[in-house]
C-alpha cells in the first residue's frame, strides 16, 4: 500500500443512466480534491472530488468509454449518458474515481491540489446562505437516472 493511502471499507459507484457500474474492495484509497484546469474542463465543475484506488480493486459491469486527456491520461466516462467517472495515468498501478459517481460511501479528502487554477470564488461558499429545494420543485421532476448502485 502506497504511503499516502489508507485502508477504507468497499465502494460502489456508477453512472446516470446506470449501463456503467463500478466496485470497489476493501482496502487502500486515498480522497482528494484536485483543482488543475484539466479536472475542471473534465468535470465541468469547479474542481473534481476523487477517490484513488488501485485499478486491480476495480470490477466494472458494463464498459466505460475513456479519451485520452493527455499525453499520459485517460478520462473515463459513459458513452450513454456523459456522466464523468474516472482519471487514470496510463503508467500507473490506480485509478481515481469522480466521487460524486460513488453511491453510499464516506467520501473524506485528505488535501486539495492542483490549488494553482483553484477558482477564488470557492473560498467565500461556507458564507453564502443555504436552502433545501423546494417541495413543489422536487414534486414535478420525473427522474430517468438509474437508481443508486447498491
Amino acid at each position: 500500500m502506497r504511503d499516502d493511502m489508507t485502508e477504507q471499507s468497499a465502494a460502489r459507484g456508477g453512472c446516470q443512466c446506470g449501463a456503467v457500474r463500478y466496485e470497489v474492495a476493501a482496502g487502500p484509497k486515498k480522497a482528494s480534491v484536485c483543482h488543475c484546469r484539466m479536472c475542471q474542463r473534465a468535470t465541468g465543475n469547479a474542481f473534481a472530488p476523487l477517490l484513488e484506488v488501485p485499478t486491480a480493486d476495480v470490477t466494472w459491469h458494463g464498459t466505460p468509454a475513456t479519451w485520452a486527456s493527455s499525453n499520459i491520461s485517460d478520462r473515463g466516462f459513459c458513452a450513454t449518458c456523459g456522466t464523468p467517472l474516472f482519471f487514470r495515468d496510463r503508467d500507473g498501478d490506480t485509478t481515481e474515481f469522480m466521487a460524486g459517481s460513488l453511491s453510499g460511501f464516506d467520501y473524506r479528502p485528505v488535501y486539495n491540489c492542483g490549488i494553482e487554477a483553484r477558482m477564488p470564488w470557492l473560498a467565500q461558499l461556507n458564507d453564502l446562505p443555504e436552502r433545501e429545494t423546494r417541495p413543489e420543485a422536487v414534486a414535478r421532476v420525473v427522474s430517468h437516472q438509474a437508481p443508486e448502485a447498491g
